[in-house]
């Protein structure tokens, strides 16, 4: 090129798939509070996106749809919408995207009521992540999703060993994931830890989001983040007024209040910033004011999608009005105060006990799930073929018993694919040589199946089988470009002096067809190709 760059630098290809522009346009929708204009926009980005076949910005859109639900507390269409998500995740085997859906899954089933099933969902999202070494933006994501769902459920110790680990590797998330979830996992923690009585626990925490939130206010400053700034400058002020550090968790918490929002929209996440205002002005003995923040912040929090956080505002109210009471009732004031307080805090200890039982459910939960996967893994290890990692024949006559049952995919194309003079390669170059040639095909016909939708099949010997899921005119069109990656394949240093070439034969799924007919007219559209001179697609 001219300007002496390469195709890949003008050009750059984003993970994201060519409509992921769409998936930012909800989000900010989102942000601005514009819930409903988010869900008009969803029913045509996603549309879009599955009519140009963009698989992953159509998946992105569902996500997008089932948090909208989720913040307008429309639980049940997100749990609908979270089934089929974790669904085509699956199907796709993009187990990152299974893992943050699951945990998805968990937080909304403990929202319901439906802590079992929470439970499950949220040991299957952690094995997941276990089992990938993988550390990138998704990653983080599905992360963040399970600390949700474990602060959703009390279990505090679990979320943070998900946001230490990632802490400690990373550091500081400029996108705010991480910096979000890991101040929510502590506030709500001091808070729940303040209201048991007990305190040396809490401060520690506080102490933690002291540090942790003053860190983050320097990176997301750096970078002009000013909404992210806001929040936590607000989540801040709260760690220095439960910490005694009353001026200045009232400069903090006023600055965040006052701080640059999106126009008439208060963003949920600002109810930490009330809540400092409030115990500081408590503090002070201000107890109308204090009062006039508590009211603002439970508002708020309102909004939000964690139940509990609105529970530990009104804790701090009531307790702020026993305090009042208590100073303005003679005789009984006292009484009036240690009576409500004591209350409260039976109560509070009666949901920590509940958060103990969820801790037995999740170990239980996870060891179930454990011995799910090592059946499942199991079971995929007798449809693989050792030798080159396509499925096996086996695999093979289970999808043929699907076709006689009618339950497959439409539309539906067979290719049979055989090695030409394979048996020479054998007697020249060894049989080893052999072997390696079949693991190198295997891997160039992988490499042009879509996961989840294509099956290639190592069939026997020399011999494989593809089940597409497209009409036969894609069909011949990926069969011919099978036929010339193995011919431009240099095979030399395996089998030097012997070229290597593939013939196929097409067969699609007709209304009426037996799995029997099918591969007879693929076989027989094979030999047609052989007798053509092979290295060659017949139909």
């Amino acid at each position: 090129m001219q300007d002496g760059r390469t195709g890949t630098e003008l050009v750059p290809v984003s993970p994201y798939g060519p409509f992921h522009r769409f998936v930012d346009r909800i989000r900010e929708l989102n942000i601005e509070g514009r819930v409903h204009d988010a869900l008009a926009e969803i029913d045509l980005f996603e549309w879009i996106a599955e009519a140009f076949g963009d698989r992953r910005t159509a998946d992105f859109m569902l996500q997008r749809r089932m948090y909208t639900y989720l913040h307008l507390q429309q639980h049940e269409p997100a749990l609908s919408i979270g089934a089929q998500l974790v669904a085509r995740h699956r199907a796709s085997g993009n187990l990152l995207g299974e893992a943050r859906t699951l945990a998805d899954l968990a937080e909304l089933c403990m929202l319901t009521g439906r802590d079992a099933e929470g439970m499950r969902y949220l040991a299957r999202a952690g094995l997941l992540l276990e089992s990938t070494t993988r550390r990138n933006d998704c990653y983080v994501r599905a992360l963040a999703s399970c600390g949700d769902a474990a602060i959703a459920a009390g279990l505090h110790e679990i979320a943070a060993a998900f946001y230490d680990a990632y802490y400690a590797g990373n550091g500081p998330d400029q996108d705010g994931y991480i910096p979000f979830v890991y101040s929510a996992l502590l506030v709500s923690w001091g808070l729940w830890l303040d209201h048991l009585g007990r305190n040396l626990e809490a401060g520690h925490r506080w102490r933690r989001l002291a540090a942790i939130t003053d860190t983050w206010l320097t990176s997301f400053g750096r970078v002009g983040r000013a909404s992210h700034v806001q929040i936590l400058t607000g989540t801040r002020a709260l760690a220095l007024a439960k910490l005694g550090r009353t001026d200045e968790a009232l400069a903090l918490a006023q600055r965040s209040i006052a701080g640059p929002g999106t126009g008439s929209y208060t963003h949920p996440e600002l109810w930490t910033a009330h809540l400092a205002l409030a115990v500081a002005l408590r503090a002070r003995g201000e107890f109308t004011a204090a009062r006039r923040e508590l009211v603002a912040a439970e508002h708020l929090v309102s909004r939000g999608i964690r139940a509990d956080d609105r529970l530990l505002v009104q804790y701090e109210l009531a307790t702020l009005t026993a305090e009042v009471l208590g100073q303005h009732v003679e005789t009984v004031g006292a009484d009036i105060y240690a009576d409500v307080l004591g209350a409260l805090q039976g109560q509070a200890q009666q949901l920590w006990r509940q958060r103990r039982q969820r801790m037995t459910m999740l170990r239980q939960a996870r060891q179930r799930e454990q011995l799910e996967i090592e059946h499942a893994r199991a079971h995929a290890a007798l449809l693989r073929d050792p030798l080159t990692g396509l499925g096996n024949r086996r695999h093979f006559d289970q999808l043929m018993a699907d076709i006689y049952a009618g339950n497959h995919p439409s539309p539906t194309t067979l290719l049979l694919v055989d090695v030409d003079n394979f048996k020479s390669i054998n007697d020249t170059h060894s049989h080893s040589a052999g072997d390696e040639i079949l693991r190198e095909l295997a891997r160039i016909i992988g490499a042009h199946c879509r996961q989840g939708i294509d099956t290639p099949i190592r069939y026997a010997g020399d011999e494989f089988t593809i089940f597409l899921n497209s009409d036969p005119v894609n069909a011949v069109s990926v069969a011919e470009r099978i036929r010339a990656s193995v011919s431009a394949t240099d095979f030399s240093g395996t089998a030097p002096g012997t070229p290597v070439s593939i013939s196929t034969g097409v067969a699609a799924l007709r209304c009426g067809m037996t799995p029997t007919e099918l591969f007879h007219t693929a076989d027989t559209n094979l030999y047609r190709a052989k007798r053509a001179g092979r290295n060659r697609v017949a139909t």
